[in-house]
């Protein structure tokens, strides 16, 4: 029998806990030997990155051995962690980040120098003459700097320099032949989604080049995944068009294979991505993006012909291997969450080797989000996806509107899928709605699209999440009385901004969000450290915008109830900037709450934290909009809540 009950009150399933325990990170899949191999990141297991091996047989078996973390912080956001060496694998220990080498039912042994964490490895490849080659990004001296090195596989030397250079590095791929490298440069200001150079040089027997020139990419082409076919010819995905898409490299240039207004790459955020792969017959399997839902393809480079592969995803991980007729990817759906996919191209059969976790619940928890398009300011139009509130046995009273959970991603150059994610259902299945929005400066929708965020940001993202609550308030699908935001990291700045500067919500939530931009890029990584100069402006040029845009130089202005999560270890946006903004809105009175988490960084990895913060955030809403929620949880305390 269905209930009535207020939104916001519903009882569910879903609870804190089980969101939290859901949240294994799959990643930096490969294929070798016909045996599957991936990253897992268990938030059970205190967030530690765990390789898993799954045999042809079907037998999976856990390789890292407890009191190992397969995790690097090249870039503080790390991934190509790992990669096959003969029967053997080499990864970086996220404790002293080391590269440690172990055999086969082995026990770990360190090949790098223990330099106090000082030297970090992501991204390797194996050389021709049994040599190892990989990023190195190295602190000393109070710089950082990042290069190319090769090490025997042994650890009987310490690492040489093979390339350096410009400020980054990334992707070295050897050709088939062993007689060529190629690996992409960018420098500071730019990130690699603004402009990266394609390198091509000689590899000599000695492991040096020789030779070295740039074959593609500049400041205004951002280059992606530069890989060599079994032929030896160079591919890579370019955005020159206003579209990542997928080329070869020839004698007369490069050739687009397939050009269409789609996007065949993505932020390089993380080391290891990769978005296609060959096949023995030359062809391409392919991933690629259109319009916030991706398809899983296989490129004829003869023909350009590209057809979709009948597989029942609608998000396709940016971590895809092939192997002879096999294909390994991470596939999702609005009712499937997150999982490693193994696809044989010959029998077409769909195996699905392991889940970011299984639904227990009615597949009435989780109907498909509608995708939307709405105006913003500027006569443009942006991006969402909207969820109503779900649940089987439970509905709101007669003519009241559901409050709304506006979600802002984090990056900004990122962007959110229609991909099964437990926290958008911990919320609908509660009775809220939830919007989802790709703001402009989101990645899936072209260059153009993209770059609207250039010297705009916490302008135009901000704005857009604005323009969908409205949108959805004036269409008659919310309450307008009762709408929240809420983010991490760049979305957490959004939310502040939100709150400080718009009056459209009643509320929000910061996840490690930036209160001063000034402040962020005194104290944030090398990585990020000139990120702004194309988000905000060149500083100190442009410090009269930063101080503009920081919610904490404008707290006259900020009025809303504000929640601020941060970890304690946070090294992008560090606590301090919490602790600023909870200072700030105690002096003046207005309502809050604060929890710093011990042992966390920039995103929470342990379980109980996951959970602790989400119930946390669940307690806040509940307070600040006037509802109780049906969870039995120990209320948070707000400062300064009237009554």
């Amino acid at each position: 029998m269905t209930t009535v009950a207020p939104y916001g009150t519903w009882p569910s399933p879903i609870t804190a806990a089980v969101v939290a325990e859901s949240g294994m990170g799959l990643s930096d899949l490969r294929l070798v030997d016909g045996a599957a191999w991936w990253l897992e990141m268990r938030p059970g297991e205190g967030g530690r990155n765990v390789l898993v091996r799954r045999d042809p047989a079907g037998e999976r078996v856990d390789i890292t051995p407890a009191g190992f973390d397969a995790r690097t912080r090249v870039h503080e956001y790390g991934g190509g962690a790992w990669w096959p060496h003969d029967d053997a694998v080499v990864f970086a220990n996220f404790a002293d980040q080391r590269l440690y080498r172990q055999e086969p039912g082995g026990v770990p042994r360190p090949i790098t120098p223990d330099v106090g964490g000082a030297w970090r490895f992501a991204d390797g490849i194996v050389l021709p003459h049994d040599r190892l080659l990989c990023v190195r990004e190295r602190h000393e001296g109070g710089a950082v700097r990042h290069e190319l090195v090769a090490l025997p596989p042994d650890g009987s030397e310490p690492p040489t320099v093979v390339a350096a250079g410009p400020d980054f590095c990334s992707t070295p791929r050897v050709s088939p032949d062993g007689r060529r490298l190629a690996w992409l440069t960018w420098d500071h200001p730019r990130m690699p989604w603004d402009g990266t150079e394609l390198r091509v040089a000689e590899l000599l027997p000695d492991g040096t080049l020789a030779e070295e020139r740039v074959v593609a990419g500049g400041p205004e082409e951002s280059v992606f995944q530069p890989a060599w076919s079994p032929d030896g010819a160079l591919h890579f995905v370019s955005d020159r068009t206003g579209w990542w898409n997928l080329y070869r490299l020839g004698d007369d240039g490069a050739v687009a294979l397939a050009p269409m207004e789609a996007e065949f790459g993505q932020p390089q955020w993380l080391f290891g991505m990769a978005t296609y792969g060959f096949l023995v017959d030359r062809r391409i399997v392919c991933a690629y993006d259109r319009h916030g839902e991706q398809r899983l393809a296989i490129l004829d480079p003869g023909t350009g012909e590209l057809l979709d592969l009948d597989v029942p995803y609608t998000h396709v991980g940016w971590s895809l291997d092939v192997q002879g007729h096999q294909v390994l990817f991470l596939g999702a759906s609005p009712s499937r969450s997150e999982r490693v996919v193994l696809l044989d191209l010959l029998s077409r059969e769909v195996e699905e080797l392991r889940a970011s976790f299984e639904v227990p619940f009615e597949e009435a928890f989780f109907p498909p989000p509608e995708a939307i398009a709405f105006p913003t300011d500027g006569g443009e139009t942006a991006h969402a996806f909207f969820y109503r509130p779900a649940h089987p046995d439970v509905v709101g009273p007669e003519g009241e509107r559901p409050p709304l959970v506006v979600m802002t991603h984090g990056g900004p150059t990122a962007a959110t899928s229609s991909a099964l994610d437990l926290r958008k259902r911990f919320w609908t299945s509660r009775g809220f709605a939830v919007v989802d929005v790709n703001y402009r400066g989101s990645t899936g929708y072209g260059r153009a699209y993209r770059e609207r965020l250039r010297g705009n940001w916490g302008l135009v993202d901000v704005a857009d999440c604005v323009a969908a609550a409205r949108f959805l308030a004036e269409r008659g699908d919310v309450d307008p009385a009762r709408m929240v935001i809420r983010g991490g990291s760049a979305g957490g700045y959004a939310t502040l901004c939100a709150l400080t500067f718009h009056d459209a919500f009643a509320a929000g939530a910061s996840y490690y969000g930036i209160g001063d931009l000034e402040a962020f890029i005194r104290e944030t990584h090398d990585f990020e450290s000139r990120y702004l100069d194309g988000l905000v402006g060149p500083y100190p040029e442009a410090a009269d915008r930063y101080r503009e845009r920081s919610p904490l130089r404008h707290l006259d202005r900020l009025s809303r109830p504000v929640l601020v999560l941060q970890g304690a270890e946070d090294e992008i946006v560090p606590p301090t900037e919490g602790r600023r903004i909870v200072e700030a809105l105690g002096a003046k009175g207005i309502p809050h709450a604060y929890l710093e988490f011990e042992g966390e960084q920039h995103g929470f990895r342990k379980a109980e934290n996951v959970a602790r913060a989400l119930l946390a955030e669940l307690s806040f809403y509940g307070q600040v909009l006037g509802f109780r929620p049906a969870d039995r949880m120990e209320p948070l305390r707000v400062e300064h809540l009237p009554g």
